[in-house]
């Protein structure tokens, strides 16, 4: 069975389009980074979480957006959410945006747990069992 995404909703703001008032390219990402918070949040933790004494977030190490249509100033996106891969130290989100049923651009981020805490250097740790738990309904 196919996990159920997160979804959410993003209205396409004048500032994030060219002089045409189509969207531009770098603003998906914003978009998609937006859409994660609001996720990890749904989930009862956030970018920067205290999870067994250690100040934890998830830089990112890669992010790629295929773009199929454009998107134009005052559309509604939907975007959705599945998690493509929980690695052990790492893990991948997939995300579908889309507008009125069509779609508009593919993405995806891959990042890395890290424990940062201030004046330390930020080193990887494994994915605590908490946060993979609350992950794992949304494996693709």
């Amino acid at each position: 069975m196919m996990a159920e995404p997160f979804r959410t909703t993003r209205l396409v703001e004048f500032h994030d389009t060219d002089m045409a008032g189509i969207m531009h390219f770098a603003s998906f990402f914003h978009y998609m980074e937006s859409a994660e918070h609001e996720f990890i949040r749904s989930l009862g933790f956030s970018v920067h979480s205290r999870i067994d004494g250690q100040l934890l977030s998830f830089p990112r190490v890669s992010v790629s957006c295929d773009y199929q249509s454009p998107a134009r100033s005052e559309d509604l996106l939907e975007i959705s959410i599945l998690v493509s891969r929980i690695g052990h130290k790492s893990l991948a989100y997939a995300f579908e945006v889309t507008h009125e049923g069509n779609e508009v651009a593919k993405g995806q981020i891959t990042c890395v747990c890290c424990r940062v805490e201030p004046g330390e250097p930020i080193v990887s740790i494994p994915i605590p069992q908490e946060i993979v738990e609350k992950l794992q309904p949304f494996v693709a």
